[in-house]
C-alpha cells in the first residue's frame, strides 16, 4: 500500500496552504454577486459617477434610496430658483420662464461663469487686454472700455491692480425678451488699485490701500442660440 498521502511532509504542506487560503479570504473577502461597482473617474470627470449610470448600477445591485441622499438630487429635479432667488419671487418666476425657453439653463451655474467673468474683465481692463475683453463684452460696451483703454495709453498712465477676493455675487433681476434673456448681477469685491503717470507717482488711488467694490452688471444671451456664452451688455454703480 502506498502511503505517501500520510508522509509528515505532505501534512505540513496541506496545513501551510489551508492557513494561507484563510489569510487570503479574510483580506480579500469573497465575492456574492451583490457587491457595488465602484467607477474610477476618467481625468475631468466628476469624482460620482454620472446620474445616469449611478441609476444603472442601483438597479443592478440592488441600491437603497438612501443613495440619493449621498449623491444629492440631480440637477434636473432641482427648482431652477433654488439657492438663487427666494421662491414664488419675481426673480424665480422669471427663471422659470428662462428654463422653458432654454430647458438646458441653469442659474447657479450662470451665476457661477458670471463670477469668473467678472475676475477676468476687471483684471483684464486694467491691464489694457482688449483681446480677452472683447468676446466677454458686446460690442458697444467693448467700444466704451477700449476707448479708455486707449484714452490711459494716450496720458501715459498705467494702472496697477489686484483682484483680491469677491465678497459676494447674487443675481438681482432676470428679463426676458422674446427669446433674449438678461441677468443682472450685483458684484461686492475688494482690490487693491492705484493708477500712475509716466514717471511712475500715484494719481488715483492707493497701492497698500484695500478697497470694497461694487458693481451691477447685466449679462445678455439668445436662449436658444448654440452658443452657451453670456456676454456684458451694461455696467452700472448699485442705487
Amino acid at each position: 500500500m502506498n502511503n505517501t498521502v500520510f508522509d509528515p511532509f505532505n501534512i505540513i504542506l496541506l496545513v501551510v496552504a489551508i492557513i494561507v487560503a484563510w489569510k487570503l479570504r479574510s483580506v480579500l473577502g469573497t465575492r456574492t454577486g451583490h457587491e457595488k461597482r465602484i467607477d474610477l473617474p476618467l481625468p475631468g470627470q466628476a469624482d460620482a459617477p454620472a446620474p445616469a449610470q449611478r441609476r444603472a448600477d442601483e438597479a443592478a445591485t440592488g441600491a437603497d434610496e438612501d443613495d440619493e441622499v449621498r449623491y444629492g438630487l440631480p440637477e434636473e429635479q432641482k427648482p431652477v430658483w433654488e439657492g438663487v432667488a427666494e421662491e414664488n419671487s419675481l426673480l424665480a418666476r422669471m427663471l422659470q420662464r428662462f428654463r422653458e425657453v432654454d430647458p438646458a439653463f441653469d442659474a447657479r451655474q450662470f451665476l457661477e461663469g458670471a463670477k469668473m467673468a467678472y475676475e477676468m474683465i476687471v483684471t483684464a481692463f486694467a491691464e489694457g487686454d482688449k483681446k480677452t475683453l472683447k468676446p466677454l463684452l458686446d460690442a458697444e460696451v467693448f467700444e466704451r472700455f477700449s476707448a479708455v483703454i486707449d484714452e490711459r495709453r494716450q496720458q501715459g498712465l498705467t494702472q496697477e491692480l489686484e483682484f483680491v477676493g469677491l465678497d459676494d455675487a447674487k443675481l438681482v433681476k432676470a428679463a426676458l425678451d422674446g427669446k433674449v434673456g438678461q441677468l443682472t448681477v450685483q458684484f461686492t469685491s475688494k482690490v487693491i488699485t492705484a493708477v500712475r503717470d509716466a514717471e511712475g507717482n500715484v494719481v488715483q488711488g492707493n497701492p497698500e490701500k484695500l478697497t470694497t467694490v461694487k458693481d451691477v452688471w447685466t449679462f445678455e444671451r439668445d436662449l436658444t442660440s448654440r452658443d452657451p456664452n453670456w456676454r456684458l451688455v451694461s455696467t452700472e454703480a448699485p442705487a
